[in-house]
């Protein structure tokens, strides 16, 4: 069978074979995780980071968490910029192909080295998840899947390695028959840096194809953007599909243009479909254009239940799938339910160990392992893979909510250190997101908030941020804070206290204009990285100083 012509249900099949066969080996998680880390012990005891951790003195599992340190990334900074000026051994004997980059805002870059066998650890459990997905979703048809993902690497580093986003990197490895026979959009169209640009380009392939079955985005709220600027460019894009061209107004280079172009050919009878509906309901929205959508694929925990309030006016009920529960350093987990929260551990793509809360504020915590782990509880994630972290302290904070298997199910609830207090609370995003998801309603379309504190420090309040979708109107400002102020008192039973002491006073409520966050984001992009979709905002800020330069439209108290 030629590659081309290989069907779409053969990658469901196999996708579904690695997660039967993953699943079936549950019950021995524990030799999995030994065997894991034994291997990788091996492996990397002679680089010169192994030899730092002294990972030659270890022989038991005893030793490995009693004689290596607990570090976070600072720790291991100096070894992997090492590795980016070109030496080897230093954090792999096999050589670094590539760095990912952490896509946060703010300081020094953090790279982070992938090998080979990071790779293939990192789309094993990428393929489990899948696996997973096509067998909840067995009796739907399987098709193509869009995403508009800027894939174009960032730059190279002293020692000429590429460096990039993690979702980038793993595109670029795709072979080009598979990723053409997996993706609507063409590999070039994740090559457009603009934008809007961008999701012009892989919306106008993406409405080419009626029964599209999937679509699929980093963070929820890069989906959300698709779905405006499908609304932004409907006529536009309708003229398109009848004329088999792209629109003259949107960025592109003339050489990238013409290989899109050329991938195109006029479809007058889907345009005038496009058309009707475009007549029909006034704006072009994901779940009329496409009613064959089987599943969508984006992060779930932390702050994606926010902005899953508002996906049912676009995408109706269709499933959310979590993929992988994942960051730059590690995939954590596959996920195994549509419109579930829970990812398995992903048992042989890192060696794990835990903190419970009573340990945070220890040196040298002690740490648990996957089989102690008790359902509903908190606790802190140390990792161990083939990146050269050993032991890594990321820094997230994960609630066990349930188990399959025996193995826990973990769900991303925050980032240990970003808590809000004005005295001593400790509001994490967690609450304030359960919080703002209570509030938010199709009448109330809330386009991205954030809390930070009053400059006050002598009677201290929250002030609640928020920029709101499409022009709205909040019609009774203090009810709403009001609302704010008792979601928040039900949620953190610290936060009642202090306000019923009135150590914290009553809440005021900033209405910021259209673009605002946007603009925050942008603020906060790190050299080289051209896409604010790529910097995640979190909704608490310590920094009083947050909306400096931001246009505030109202105010409340």
């Amino acid at each position: 069978m030629a590659p081309r012509s290989i069907p779409l249900s053969v990658f469901a099949r196999a996708a579904r074979w690695q997660q039967r066969s993953f699943t079936r080996r549950l019950p021995q998680a524990q030799a999995t995780q030994a065997r894991f880390l034994q291997t990788l012990l091996k492996e990397q005891t002679g680089t010169a980071l192994g030899e730092a951790l002294g990972l030659g003195h270890v022989t038991t599992l005893g030793e490995f968490r009693q004689r290596v340190p607990r570090w976070s990334y600072d720790g291991y900074a100096p070894y992997f910029e090492r590795a980016a000026a070109g030496e080897t051994n230093v954090v792999s004997p096999r050589p670094v192909q590539v760095f990912n980059m952490s896509s946060g805002s703010t300081g020094s870059r953090k790279l982070v080295p992938i090998t080979q066998r990071v790779r293939q650890t990192r789309a094993y459990a990428n393929q489990v998840a899948m696996g997973y997905a096509f067998e909840q979703a067995r009796s739907k048809p399987v098709g193509q899947l869009l995403l508009t993902t800027l894939i174009a690497p960032l730059g190279q580093t002293e020692g000429d390695i590429t460096y990039g986003h993690v979702s980038g990197n793993q595109l670029r490895t795709t072979p080009p028959f598979v990723f053409d026979r997996l993706f609507v959009q063409p590999y070039n169209a994740l090559l457009v840096s603009d934008t809007a640009a961008r999701n012009y380009v892989c919306l106008l392939f993406g409405l080419r194809q009626e029964r599209l079955t999937y679509v699929a985005a980093n963070f929820p709220l890069i989906m959300l953007q698709l779905c405006a600027y499908l609304e932004r460019f409907g006529p536009a894009l309708v003229e398109d599909i009848a004329r088999g061209t792209i629109s003259q107004d949107m960025a592109l280079e003339p050489g990238l243009r013409r290989s899109l172009e050329s991938r195109l050919s006029p479809q007058p009878q889907r345009a005038k479909q496009l058309q009707q509906l475009l007549n029909t309901h006034g704006r072009l929205l994901p779940r009329h254009v496409w009613p064959d959508l089987v599943f969508l694929i984006t992060a779930r925990g932390g702050p994606s239940d926010f902005y899953f309030e508002r996906f049912d006016e676009y995408f109706g009920q269709t499933p959310i799938f979590g993929g992988t529960y994942s960051a730059s350093e590690a995939v954590f987990g596959s996920y195994h339910q549509l419109d579930s929260d829970g990812a398995i551990l992903a048992l042989k793509t890192n060696f794990f160990e835990f903190i419970a809360p009573d340990q945070w504020e220890q040196k040298n915590p002690q740490t648990l392992l996957l089989h102690q782990l008790e359902i509903g509880e908190y606790y802190r994630v140390l990792v161990t893979n083939y990146s050269g972290f050993c032991r890594y302290d990321i820094g997230d904070v994960l609630q066990v909510v349930g188990k399959h298997q025996g193995v826990p199910l973990v769900v991303f609830r925050y980032r240990q250190g970003g808590t809000l207090s004005a005295i001593s609370e400790k509001t994490t995003e967690y609450h304030v997101t359960q919080v703002m998801a209570a509030l938010q309603d199709e009448r109330l379309p809330i386009e991205d908030f954030c809390i930070t504190l009053s400059k006050s420090l002598v009677e201290p309040y929250y002030i609640v941020n928020v920029e709101l979708a499409g022009g709205a109107k909040l019609p009774s400002p203090q009810q709403f804070l009001q609302l704010f102020d008792h979601q928040m008192q039900q949620v953190n039973e610290s936060y009642a206290i202090k306000r019923q002491k009135h150590d914290i006073t009553a809440p005021q409520l900033n209405v910021l204009a259209s673009g605002s966050f946007r603009q925050l984001r942008r603020q906060r992009l790190k050299p080289g990285i051209g896409d604010d979709a790529q910097v995640k905002l979190s909704h608490l800020s310590c920094d009083r100083t947050l909306l400096d330069g931001i246009t505030i439209l109202y105010q409340a108290r």
